[in-house]
């Protein structure tokens, strides 16, 4: 399996606005990533999501 990376330089395309709940410590997590590597916690969910849907 491929390493998990952030993509910086990846283009935005078209988007849903949807609300989710996730738990405490998951959302720390993702702000301590977004702090980090300089991206918005936005960017983050939208990374993890597409790189777990992609090795499932």
């Amino acid at each position: 399996m491929t390493k998990f990376r952030i993509d910086k330089n990846k283009i935005a395309s078209k988007t849903i606005n949807r609300t989710i709940r996730i738990k405490e410590e998951v959302f720390e997590k993702l702000m301590e990533l977004s702090k980090e590597n300089g991206v918005s916690f936005n960017k983050i969910v939208q990374e993890c999501i597409e790189y777990s849907l992609s090795h499932m």
